[in-house]
């Protein structure tokens, strides 16, 4: 007892204010304000991507509230912010403008089932296959994206649409209407830059929006303004079920819609995760934030919202301004739910140059300027990979980006091992030939293994090694048999060494031409479906 008391007396006088979790109250104070910068951020992204969708600005809304609420909860990396994006969006167009919003909400509905199950087998490890490549051209790519979806706030407004919309009517400003939001941009993006050398106090981003937004309504100057883009005052989400109809044909219409957007959603909200990882030095919680956006999704389609994934531009705000915790995400959702039913018109008044000039600044954190040095330095390969990922990015989305680098990256990696396999030749004092295989074997270096061997030109004795060689799957085991057939067609013998016991098992007219020894490796060739291969080689 009087060693717990006299550990209790040399604490700081502040011990007792300290939080759960790590906090005390000036990391409290940094995340409550971080989640207030990323949730003035989140309006005005959420209303854009509702009117790419297709839909009313609340229904954007009421998915960013809900879904960065339960991931911030129970996702698996703190500090990650998710909510309505622009790459789930552009698929739900097509799904909306036919079929209807109830639609949308039930195709949300079933997304979040299919990530769920994702998350439940654990799938989501698979997105350590993503190369470094890949990641700097992800990177590069989310940049110019988040880039190019600011400069709409550079047209001027145009006319509402019919669901009460405002729209920009694909003019661009000139003159001094340019000229001052330029300028207000500047001033947001000064702020933020130059702050953090005089205190960090403030997150730097919630500074520069609000000495803008006092500029501007000091002086009273005419700008774009959050509520010109459309009102976003509402009530709070009602527990809605879907109306469609409990069919075949409704499950047809959702499936293929659900099943894109629940592989986009993951792709993106996995990237997210390693992103914010890389910064905060956390790792691992992929299942788990696969569990949590999929039920995130799940409930928001029975709240009348239209989903969404983790936002990489929305991370970097909130990581920015010191958010580490669970505390920033779910103050910034809670946030946007108070900016919704009680403070629209404040937050309406907000200068849409101010948020600019935050997502401004994170285009330039977030992209990888450094790729740009090493591109004549890395491999022609993973240089093309690069700027691949990238443009992709740019011109579909990030998920199709990445699918289509890591294949590249595969098929360059499975080209380099192709071009790798080789043999050393020498002859034992007996007379035999002995081929000593360097290199991985697999279904690309096959038909190059093959042609390492002369059969015809080979004495009546051959030995193969594999020591320095690995045996990688089926087509392997089937260009060894190959190889063995050829030697015993010319009445020779062979003798395979230095593989592996199922190896041993797999093959089956060479099997007993392996020599066992107590350095024989265990690479476990095949060993998902060795049964199936075992049973296929039964019936040769």
């Amino acid at each position: 007892m009087s060693r717990v008391l006299s550990a209790l007396a040399s604490q700081s006088p502040f011990a007792m204010f300290r939080m759960p979790g790590g906090l005390n109250t000036g990391s409290l104070r940094i995340e409550i304000l971080a989640g207030l910068t990323v949730a003035l951020a989140l309006v005005p992204e959420a209303v854009a991507f509702a009117f790419v969708a297709g839909v009313h600005p609340l229904v954007g809304l009421y998915a960013a509230f809900i879904v960065g609420l339960i991931t911030a909860a129970i996702g698996g990396r703190p500090g990650m912010i998710s909510g309505a994006t622009g790459a789930l969006a552009v698929v739900m167009v097509a799904l909306v403008a036919e079929h209807g919003v109830e639609y949308l909400f039930a195709t949300v509905v079933l997304m979040g089932l299919i990530q769920i199950t994702a998350g439940i087998f654990k799938l989501g490890k698979f997105i350590r296959l993503v190369p470094t490549p890949v990641m700097l051209g992800f990177v590069n790519g989310l940049a110019i994206v988040i880039f190019l979806a600011q400069l709409s706030q550079f047209q001027v407004p145009g006319s509402a649409d019919h669901a009460g919309h405002g729209m920009a009517n694909g003019e661009w400003l000139t003159g001094m209407p340019l000229a001052v939001m330029l300028a207000l941009v500047a001033l947001t993006m000064a702020v933020i830059h130059f702050l953090p050398m005089v205190t960090t106090a403030i997150p730097a981003p919630l500074a520069g929006i609000l000495v803008t937004a006092a500029v501007v309504i000091g002086f009273g100057l005419d700008v774009p303004r959050v509520g010109d883009m459309a009102s976003i005052e509402g009530g709070l989400p009602q527990f809605h079920i879907p109306v469609v109809p409990l069919t075949w044909e409704t499950f047809e219409i959702i499936l293929p819609y659900a099943l894109i957007l629940s592989a986009i959603g993951l792709i993106e909200s996995l990237l997210t995760l390693n992103l914010v990882g890389d910064i905060t030095g956390k790792r691992g919680g992929s299942s788990q934030e696969c569990v949590a956006q999929g039920v995130a999704n799940t409930v928001t389609g029975f709240f009348g919202g239209m989903g969404g994934c983790a936002m990489i531009g929305q991370s970097m705000i909130n990581v920015k301004s010191g958010g580490r915790t669970r505390l920033s995400g779910l103050s910034a959702a809670l946030f946007l739910l108070l900016f919704i039913v009680v403070a629209s018109p404040l937050i309406e008044q907000i200068p849409l140059a101010a948020l600019v000039g935050v997502m401004f600044m994170v285009v330039i954190g977030t992209f990888a300027w450094k790729s740009l040095t090493i591109l004549t330095k890395v491999p022609t390969t993973d240089a093309v990979v690069i700027v691949l990922v990238t443009v992709v990015t740019v011109l579909t989305d990030l998920a199709t980006a990445v699918v289509v680098g890591v294949i590249v990256s595969a098929l360059a990696y499975a080209w380099q091992n192709a071009t790798r396999i080789r043999a050393k030749r020498y002859e034992t004092p007996e007379g035999a030939r002995v081929y000593q295989v360097h290199g991985p074997l697999f279904f690309g270096s096959t038909e190059a293994f093959s042609e390492l061997f002369a059969p015809a030109d080979d004495p009546s004795m051959v030995v193969i090694d594999f020591a320095d060689s690995r045996v990688a799957d089926q087509s392997a085991l089937t260009a060894i048999e190959s190889v063995a057939a050829r030697y015993q067609a010319l009445g020779k013998q062979v003798q395979l060494r230095h593989l592996s016991r199922d190896c041993h098992k797999l093959l089956t007219k060479a099997g007993q031409l392996i020599v066992d020894s107590e350095d024989d490796p265990d690479y476990q060739i095949a060993a998902d479906y060795g049964v199936r291969v075992g049973v296929l080689s039964a019936g040769h």
